[in-house]
């Protein structure tokens, strides 16, 4: 667990998925404003079909990779996970961790949370002995892309057609960060 004084932040690694933990998780993976930015959607239908957060589904991502609890003065904002070299990497570099980050309470959207998160997750992954991180961001998640180039990530490619929203397909822009530079 690690504390950030100056936004009265704490990250917690999740060990042991409770039914409370799961509901939060559910309901912002339910929310119709957050979920065009939480999962690529092929379509409309798609993007409204409703996800199902369980303490089991929360134990069964577990097992393929460690996943931080974000609180904001005792209270769960966000989630932040990765993986190492997963198959949807765009480069297959071995020793790649690819990050997923989710602020869900949308009222502290805007505070710096979404950039101690990834601070955060990397010190965890060169604890991990990754020197290489990759992300995807929506093209229209702007917000994000702008957070990932100020603390270093770059464009290494897009997708085509990888997520629907608002009745257009858009880009998955991928994005690299070397931890040794």
């Amino acid at each position: 667990m690690m504390t950030d004084q100056t936004l009265k932040l704490r990250f917690e690694k999740l060990t042991e998925p409770s039914p409370e933990t799961a509901a939060v998780l559910q309901r912002w993976a339910n929310d119709p404003e957050l979920r065009p930015f939480m999962r690529p959607s092929k379509n409309q239908q798609d993007l409204e079909k409703p996800v199902q957060v369980t303490p089991e589904s929360l134990a069964a991502r577990l097992q393929h990779h460690p996943i931080y609890l974000i609180y904001l003065e005792g209270s769960l904002v966000g989630e932040i996970n990765y993986q190492v070299d997963p198959e949807h990497l765009y480069r297959k570099v071995p020793g790649t961790a690819w990050i997923g980050i989710s602020i869900g309470e949308k009222s502290v959207w805007g505070q710096g949370i979404g950039t101690r998160a990834v601070r955060y997750l990397e010190e965890q992954i060169l604890a991990a002995g990754c020197r290489r991180i990759e992300l995807g961001v929506f093209e229209f998640n702007q917000r994000a892309y702008r957070l990932y180039r100020k603390l270093g990530y770059r464009e290494i490619g897009r997708i085509e057609n990888f997520t629907y929203w608002k009745g257009v397909l858009w880009q998955d822009i991928r994005m690299e960060k070397h931890l040794d530079d």
